[in-house]
């Protein structure tokens, strides 16, 4: 169960929400029956190890409520009070993620990113509205607010949530506590506009590594996530901190550095982000395994890597001096603890 009251969500958040979160896709079973606890439990230890202070627990890999649970569960029994976790409401229906999110954080979840499904087709700010509503009066959990054109909400408003919308929200809503401002992304509109307006009232985290830093020049950011970094091992959480420090010309001398992975993977994430408005969940694991993370099979329907995509991603970690293993990519599809 949540350590706040839901009154007390925002203070909780402003104090405890802090660095930055990985994403933590789970680990199967071989025949892709059950959920690989060796595995996941390898992953959150790394996490752990590498300087993150949360992770999400991605459940856009065909998991059922009752499993994302368990994998909550064996996550927050491996981390203890290292590691914050994160719901990923990203289920089905409304109804769904109310359930899964009740189940969660009975299993020990922090924090919710708060998605939408597929088949969400609002035409109106106040359908909007009404989800979100009923999704944050469900939970006793903090929500992160996670607008992004990914959802398709700009045939309602130019940027998906305006500013009135979220206005709307957090004055209704006490437990939405953060703002992954990601409107009109790759631009970073959406944040310089949350920044402005909210960030005083919620925590406003910019989960681009390649935006946040550079940013951060300018603005005060304590939080970035949750987001695709792990796989470039400790470079962020080292990075970010530095930044946070007011040592921002060190945290800059680590950014130039890993460019050549940098580029990689915004190359990679071009192949699929653009046109299908899903994110290749089979790429990210791939990467992570690149940096000594489990690997394995995930269950259909899945996403693809092209090997011309891996041979980039594993040499853009390469050129940029960062861990990476050595086992050819078919050892990928086995992963290290395979069960």
């Amino acid at each position: 169960m949540a350590s706040y009251q839901t009154r007390d969500a925002r203070a909780w958040a402003r104090e405890h929400l802090v660095g930055c979160s990985a994403v933590t896709i789970p680990s199967y079973s071989a025949d892709l029956t059950r959920l690989n606890e060796r595995g996941i439990r390898h992953d959150i230890q790394k996490t752990i190890d590498l300087g993150y202070s949360y992770t999400l627990l991605c459940a856009e890999v065909a998991i059922t409520p009752e499993e994302n649970a368990h994998f909550t569960a064996m996550a927050r029994d491996t981390a203890g009070n290292k590691l914050g976790l994160f719901f990923h409401a990203a289920f089905g229906t409304l109804a769904e993620n109310i359930e899964a999110a009740q189940l969660a954080e009975r299993a020990g979840a922090d924090i919710v990113l708060l998605s939408y499904p597929p088949q969400f087709w609002p035409t109106s700010e106040q359908q909007i509205y009404d989800y979100t509503k009923a999704f944050c009066d469900s939970t006793g959990l903090a929500v992160m607010l996670f607008p992004i054109p990914l959802w398709g909400f700009e045939r309602v408003h130019p940027a998906g949530m305006s500013v009135a919308l979220v206005r709307r929200l957090l004055a209704d809503c006490p437990n939405i506590v953060a703002i992954k401002a990601e409107q009109g992304f790759p631009l970073i509109a959406g944040l310089c506009e949350m920044y402005r307006h909210f960030r005083d009232e919620v925590v406003i985290s910019c989960p681009i590594e390649g935006d946040a830093l550079p940013m951060m020049s300018l603005m005060d950011l304590q939080f970035s996530g949750t987001s695709n970094t792990a796989w470039m091992s400790d470079y962020y959480p080292r990075a970010f901190a530095l930044a946070r420090r007011g040592e921002w010309d060190a945290a800059m001398e680590l950014f130039w550095k890993v460019s050549p992975a940098r580029n990689a993977n915004g190359a990679a994430a071009q192949s699929y982000a653009g046109g299908t408005g899903v994110l290749n969940r089979t790429m990210w694991k791939y990467q992570d395994w690149l940096a000594g993370f489990n690997g394995g099979p995930l269950r259909a329907p899945a996403m693809r890597v092209p090997d011309r995509l891996m041979k980039s991603l594993r040499q853009g970690l390469v050129a940029s001096g960062l861990p990476v293993t050595a086992d050819p990519d078919s050892a990928y599809i086995t992963g290290r603890h395979p069960c």
